[in-house]
């Protein structure tokens, strides 16, 4: 029998404490930059992952992938996609098997950073796709988050500007956070029996 709890509601979220990132966050907007970043995430067996996109309040707009999130448990990192060219050390990162990149609806994710250069996607593990095992019904980062760490992940800047020149503090820490908050649900649930 799972020790977690099938389903949650919000107001039981909004009771929780509010989980951060508790690391550093990088912020690559040079080639330079993610030329380096990706040298230790390669070394890294897990990373959390995660996008943003620019919100388009218009019926069948869709703007491009704005930033790409990859987190280790202690460093973070925000590659600014709509300010750089997708370098194709972030695409080995995203190839190499050996390193797990674990996300939630990562399929989305994956499709949005294909139109800005191919790769072949390997190494994804979809915390949607594995969290059934453990009997666990919801689907939302927020709310697997809640379940199975006891924590409350803020959503309030998902609507933000991820073009924007520069970001705001509030920005650089949902995006770390939602990044990493999957690598962490992910441990938690690999040292339970499902």
């Amino acid at each position: 029998m799972s020790r977690f709890q099938t389903n949650i509601t919000n107001e039981e979220i909004a009771a929780m404490p509010k989980c951060f990132f508790p690391g550093t966050v990088e912020i690559i907007d040079t080639e330079e930059k993610a030329v380096a970043a990706c040298a230790y995430l390669m070394t890294q067996p897990a990373l959390g992952f995660d996008t943003e996109t620019r919100p388009s309040f218009k019926a069948g707009v869709s703007n491009r992938t704005a930033l790409l999130q990859l987190s280790s448990a202690d460093r973070c990192f925000l590659f600014r996609l709509s300010q750089m060219k997708f370098v194709r050390d972030v695409a080995r990162v995203l190839e190499n098997g050996d390193v797990l990149k674990v996300g939630a609806a990562v399929r989305d994710d994956i499709k949005g950073l294909q139109k800005l250069r191919w790769f072949r996607p390997q190494g994804f593990v979809d915390l949607q796709n594995v969290a059934g095992a453990w009997g666990i019904e919801e689907k939302s980062v927020r709310k697997l988050a809640a379940i199975v760490l006891g924590c409350s992940v803020s959503k309030a800047q998902r609507l933000s500007n991820w073009e924007a020149a520069a970001f705001t503090k509030a920005q650089v820490s949902y995006a770390a956070t939602d990044a990493w908050v999957c690598l962490e649900i992910y441990d938690r649930l690999m040292k339970e029996p499902k």
